[in-house]
């Protein structure tokens, strides 16, 4: 039976990306989840079709003291915090925005929120910045490189001072880059995919940089699979294949298996002042309490390409309600 059958789950961006994927899986796995969204949101939530009958959905902005605080008289056994703003790019442009909604957020949850015996802190891989040494690991020195970054650490460790003299558990789970269906058109796969699909010319940088990049189905199964493990730990734990690829060949292979016309301008755009060359995970530690990948980084390629050529049919039908998405 699923430890987590009958409990009393909170979602913070539950209608986000990964949120969403783990909102479905809880249901699928028997929770009693709630998901926190911003007023007037809810009618812009097409992830959460499927299970929209089977969640109670939560109006709230986590960024306003107030708001946070008429949650108080909610009690949940857990409560998974991925609210963010989670564009590194644009963090540049919108700091406060990335202070409210990455640090205030999680200070008016702990402080002003409802009362939460456990809650799983979705961090970034973002956090490391630049580094001297491959695989990035935990125990070395954060050296966060933009908005985004400085206040997912801000936000990190907030939640672990929360747990001293507490009896609030914490897990802080650090993935690295995430893709798969649902995703936003602004992280570099599904941009890529999306231009491929409709033949248009596609410039990037030289593409020397490498990343690893984790199916979504595997980061869900590696939050879950941590949850049940480890009840209480300071410790970030990181969530990655340690599987890198640069760029380059990433675009490449995007472009192979869509099977596009688009023209390739490979190292037409300069790169970005203060570019990270390489993120690669350590995940030592994850693999060896017995976890690892299901599925291999081309197979979830393809998923993904399959599902958005399936988007483009919804989104062009005006009929349709997106639900065999």
């Amino acid at each position: 039976m699923s430890m987590i059958k009958n409990r009393k789950i909170l979602i913070t961006g539950g209608a986000g990306f990964i949120g969403s994927h783990l909102t479905k899986r809880l249901v699928k796995e028997g929770a009693r989840v709630s998901v926190v969204v911003k007023y007037n949101s809810i009618i812009d939530c097409p992830r959460l079709i499927k299970v929209w009958d089977k969640i109670n959905i939560i109006e709230a902005d986590l960024r306003n003291t107030d708001s946070v605080a008429e949650m108080k008289k909610m009690d949940f056994d857990i409560a998974f915090h991925l609210a963010a703003y989670n564009h590194v790019g644009d963090s540049f442009k919108h700091v406060l925005e990335n202070v409210n909604s990455n640090l205030i957020s999680t200070i008016n949850l702990l402080n002003s929120g409802p009362k939460i015996k456990k809650i799983v802190h979705m961090g970034t891989s973002e956090i490391y910045g630049l580094q001297k040494k491959l695989p990035f690991d935990v125990n070395e020195k954060p050296n966060p490189m933009s908005p985004y970054a400085v206040t997912k650490f801000g936000s990190e460790l907030f939640s672990i001072l929360k747990t001293k003299n507490s009896k609030l558990n914490l897990l802080c789970l650090r993935p690295f880059n995430t893709f798969g269906p649902y995703q936003s058109e602004k992280a570099i796969i599904p941009e890529m995919i999306i231009k491929c699909l409709q033949n248009k010319e596609i410039k990037t940088t030289g593409g020397k940089q490498t990343r690893e990049f984790n199916y979504i189905d595997n980061v869900i199964d590696g939050i879950l699979f941590l949850n049940k493990k480890i009840k209480h730990s300071v410790q970030p734990i990181n969530v990655g294949s340690n599987k890198p690829i640069s760029i380059k060949n990433l675009v490449k292979k995007i472009h192979k298996y869509t099977e596009s016309n688009s023209k390739l301008k490979i190292g037409s755009l300069k790169y970005r002042p203060n570019e990270i060359w390489k993120m690669q995970a350590n995940n030592k530690f994850i693999t060896k309490i017995g976890w690892k990948p299901i599925i291999d980084f081309d197979e979830g390629l393809k998923n993904t390409i399959a599902w958005y050529r399936r988007f483009f049919k919804s989104y062009l039908d005006k009929n349709s309600n997106f639900k065999n998405l």
